[in-house]
């Protein structure tokens, strides 16, 4: 008796304009570049003029922003070409990528200027307390406008929740730069400035790690965090006509489309429609919305024999 195969699969396209990486993601982006480029100018001659360490971070940290926020928004316009024959889901992992790119480098920049800081702890050096103060409030309005500008779109895309990130931690930067600030101000206390500095930079960090993590995951295709496999194989095991369920995937494809293969055993032909729509039903409710399900009528031990190990 041969093998019946019969091979269903949805497609639901992932639209150039989705999520993220739509024309409002873009404007978003746009605005959010110009500010932080026009702020970038601002806080750097700040910084020199007050002899400002934890100023001098913050355009550190804004010229990584620039960069950051160029990236995104390049990623956020490229990946809307259409998919290839060669590149069949098109370029939106790309996103991905930027997001990965931007969390390493908020890490490293981060860790030159805890560096820096440690060294100036032990060679305080004088600060311009009032100038400190004025550029730091100026930035704080800036990243506020530019965090709301963002913030809307930065929980359905990892690229524009990489720049939002480099965004909130300047907006944080600002708050301990005008705390430091306002201490050298009234009290001399140098260390104030370099303490903030340390302080703020952990504080990214540990938002950019996140970031890293959750583009690795993408990449490596791990199952999204949010689902659980093995409810996803009894939910489709529980359909009726359904013996078994194997070689059961589910991963990311890019921010906001998961995608889920599985190979499911049926041995009534007349019942592989009503398994395949309850297939498409169960992975729905998982948030799951590109399905591709190998229905079979019989086991197949001998050519995928790497499967039922």
């Amino acid at each position: 008796m041969s093998h019946a195969h019969d091979h269903a699969h949805e497609h639901e396209h992932v639209h150039p304009h989705h999520r993220g990486g739509g024309a409002e993601g873009m404007r978003r982006l746009s605005i959010a570049l110009a500010i932080t480029a026009l702020l970038l100018v601002v806080e750097f001659v700040g910084g020199l003029l007050a002899n400002s360490l934890a100023l001098l971070a913050d355009a550190g940290h804004l010229l990584t922003d620039v960069a950051a926020l160029g990236l995104s928004l390049f990623v956020a316009w490229f990946s809307r070409r259409p998919e290839t024959p060669r590149r069949t889901y098109g370029y939106h992992r790309l996103e991905i990528l930027a997001a990965f790119v931007n969390g390493v480098t908020l890490v490293g920049v981060s860790a030159l200027i805890i560096w820096e800081a440690v060294q100036r702890l032990r060679a305080p050096e004088p600060v311009r307390g009032g100038l400190m103060l004025g550029v730091a409030v100026l930035g704080l309005v800036a990243n506020l406008a530019s965090a709301r500008v963002l913030h809307p779109a930065s929980h359905d895309s990892l690229n524009v929740r990489g720049a939002y990130l480099h965004i909130l931690g300047d907006l944080l930067g600002f708050v301990g730069t005008i705390a430091a600030a306002l201490i050298i101000q009234f009290t001399g206390w140098l260390q104030a400035d370099t303490i903030a500095s340390i302080l703020v930079s952990l504080l990214i960090v540990r938002g950019a790690w996140a970031l890293v993590r959750d583009a690795v995951d993408v990449l490596l295709e791990s199952t999204p965090s949010q689902i659980s496999l093995p409810a996803v194989r009894a939910k489709l095991e529980a359909i009726p006509g359904v013996e078994n369920v194997h070689d059961l995937h589910v991963w990311t494809v890019t921010s906001g489309v998961i995608a889920m293969s599985a190979h499911v055993l049926v041995r009534a032909a007349d019942r592989h429609q009503h398994v395949l729509e309850h297939c498409h039903d169960a992975a729905k409710d998982f948030g799951i919305t590109h399905v591709t399900v190998q229905l079979e009528r019989e086991e197949m031990y001998e050519k995928e024999g790497h499967l039922h190990k």
